[in-house]
């Protein structure tokens, strides 16, 4: 029989070993080949050139993460399958086979995996492809043309990105049998992650895991501070630490406690259960601690793509507060600018201030007249009054800002000195805070004082109801501008339907599939990794049986074994995840728990499904 028949028939007959490893890689690829078709299909050139391009370069960034865990995710797969199948191959060597033909056999019977897996990915992807542009185009809230048809060079790219990977773990899966000796390969399936551990080094570890989490946690939500960003980065490695930590030492030694009291541990026949819980817990806790961790990057990523989503809809409402703005130290300005833009449609809002120009570089506003304008506007009206000697900075809202407070600053206006005591990014004056970028505002009595030799502006601003009206009423602007001397007037007018940060929308698109193939893969591996153990646990169940056990006890022994092995990593990732996503909301000044909720109910159910599916083909496994 030659290699490639063996192989084959070796492949078929082990499927259902190899279907988690072959569904998670063809998920990954689908998703890997789809973010490529987007790309050059020019599904979102309908957004302009340079959201495109933004959208191509997240992508692609996206794509090579992607890559990156697929790498790790495949390092640890073909790992788990290859101790597996090692004592079955070891047996070959008394058959007279050498290690090389051993090795040629398994890297064949790995490779019908990966070409399985990448044939599943790629066709189901172009089979999808519509769809899943669909579906993007409408979790982004955007319009894109979705295109049908498949180019060859993302097929080229995903098969040349995917055997990348994968030829580096089939060689090493080869070079790993031919350096193996028989012994090593026949013990092989009774190797594991698990080292024998005193209660001493458990107890040691379980209180550095205590407190290199809680010293995380803390430096993650620590205050409001411009030193934040650097504590929540600080916080990410103390976290992930911690989890390594908590599973290696605080869980097996909570549960050896338990097994300590027999009051606890003889009843309901927990003694069938515990003990082997503490025996999975000290024997996976890595593959535990790599799932939890995948787990809350995810939902932090999540987090992220959402906060930015909420970024921009701010910057919407900041940018369009007013459609048309004039700044001039003509007062009768404001009334022809109201009669011209009338011309071509109705005004839905319109109001005006008075601005001192202290010096070259700052234009002062009285408190009195921003919450006046804010209180006709319908906009933002809760700002609080200066003090004589405290100003405000009216700033704009910006995309990325993690740092959170301000500091008490001096600044000199005119003749006097202020502290500047916020950093206001609300839209009092809309877009011409962002545009002149040097308005303050101070109490009325130091306005009042900063007159006296001080140039009086004026600001009117006009918010049009029709905005198909856009273009004739800011033609009409221009006629005003044009006829008024440049030197003292100046207009800003923003078109409602403007798309420059369409891509922001689909990097949240982005990021709620990402969070989804990596949450599906984390469960995979809790899967993959309960399935491999099954195996060794077919002689314990044998004897179980044999002393009279009957089959629906160990049924429900199983079904608490491996729900300890779910549950406990969802309830450390979930409890993670909260300071991590309170931090992000934090840093970025938005709401976030709704998101954590969500993103947590999703893991939840995709553990769920994964341990449904253990507790199946565990009991099939071992015959119970």
């Amino acid at each position: 029989m030659s290699m490639l028949r063996l192989s084959f028939i070796n492949f078929r007959n082990g499927f259902k070993s190899y279907l988690s490893l072959v569904l998670s890689l063809s998920f990954s690829i689908l998703i890997l080949f789809n973010f490529q078709n987007m790309i050059y299909s020019e599904t979102f050139a309908v957004l302009g050139q340079r959201n495109k391009q933004y959208i191509d370069m997240l992508i692609q960034t996206v794509s090579i993460v992607l890559l990156c865990f697929l790498f790790f995710f495949v390092w640890y797969a073909t790992n788990v399958f290859l101790t597996r199948r090692k004592r079955e191959i070891g047996i070959y060597i008394f058959m007279g086979m050498s290690n090389r033909k051993i090795g040629s056999l398994y890297m064949i019977e790995i490779s019908f995996v990966g070409i399985t897996a990448l044939a599943a990915g790629i066709g189901f992807g172009a089979l999808f492809a519509g769809l899943f542009q669909m579906v993007m185009g409408a979790v982004a809230d955007t319009e894109i043309e979705v295109r049908f048809g498949i180019s060859i060079k993302p097929v080229v790219l995903t098969v040349v990105f995917f055997l990348a990977v994968y030829v580096i773990f089939v060689l090493k899966g080869y070079w790993n049998i031919v350096r193996s000796s028989v012994l090593s390969m026949i013990s092989a399936a009774r190797q594991n992650e698990y080292v024998q551990t005193k209660s001493a080094v458990l107890f040691i570890k379980a209180a550095a895991g205590i407190l290199v989490l809680a010293v995380g946690y803390f430096l993650a939500n620590k205050g409001s501070r411009s030193d934040l960003l650097g504590n929540a980065l600080l916080a990410v490695v103390l976290v992930m630490i911690g989890v390594y930590l908590l599973f290696g030492g605080l869980i097996p030694l909570f549960f050896q406690m338990l097994a300590g009291q027999k009051s606890f541990l003889y009843r309901r026949q927990r003694c069938l259960w515990v003990n082997q819980t503490i025996f999975r817990m000290r024997k996976n806790y890595r593959t535990y601690a790599m799932v939890c961790i995948i787990g809350i990057c995810s939902a932090t990523a999540l987090a992220t793509g959402f906060a930015m989503r909420e970024r921009y809809h701010n910057m919407m409402v900041f940018d369009n507060q007013y459609t048309f703005q004039f700044l001039t130290n003509q007062q009768g300005l404001g009334a022809q600018a109201a009669a011209l833009i009338q011309g071509e449609t109705e005004i839905a809002c319109q109001t005006s201030l008075t601005a001192l120009s202290v010096d070259a570089e700052h234009l002062v506003l009285s408190y009195s007249e921003v919450k006046r304008a804010a209180q006709e506007s319908g906009g933002v009206a809760g700002l609080r009054a200066p003090a004589d000697d405290e100003t405000y900075y009216l700033s704009h809202q910006i995309l990325m800002s993690l740092i959170a407070g301000s500091e008490r600053i001096p600044v000199r206006l005119g003749d006097m000195v202020f502290q500047e005591t916020e950093v206001i990014r609300e839209p009092y004056i809309g877009y011409m805070q962002e545009a002149m970028g040097c308005f303050y505002v101070v109490s009325d009595t130091a306005y009042e004082e900063l007159r006296q030799g001080s140039e009086m502006l004026y600001i009117y601003n006009y918010k049009i109801a029709d905005n198909t009206a856009f273009e004739r009423a800011r033609a009409a602007a221009d006629v005003l501008i044009s006829n008024t001397d440049e030197n003292f007037t100046a207009r800003v007018a923003v078109n409602p339907f403007d798309k420059e940060l369409e891509w922001v929308k689909v990097l949240c698109a982005l990021c709620i599939f990402m969070f989804l193939v990596f949450i599906v893969a984390g469960g995979c591996i809790m899967f993959m990794k309960l399935y491999n153990d099954s195996y060794e646990e077919k002689e314990r169940y044998l004897v179980l049986k044999k002393i009279g056990l009957s089959p629906q006890t160990l049924s429900r022994s199983i079904a608490h074994e491996l729900s300890g092995a779910y549950m406990l990593p969802f309830a450390v990732l979930a409890v993670s995840a909260y300071f991590s996503v309170n931090a992000l909301g934090k840093m970025m000044q938005t709401d976030l728990f709704s998101v954590y909720l969500v993103s947590m109910l999703v893991v939840l159910l995709v553990f769920v499904l994964c341990y449904g599916c253990s507790v199946v083909m565990y009991r099939k496994n071992v015959g119970v």
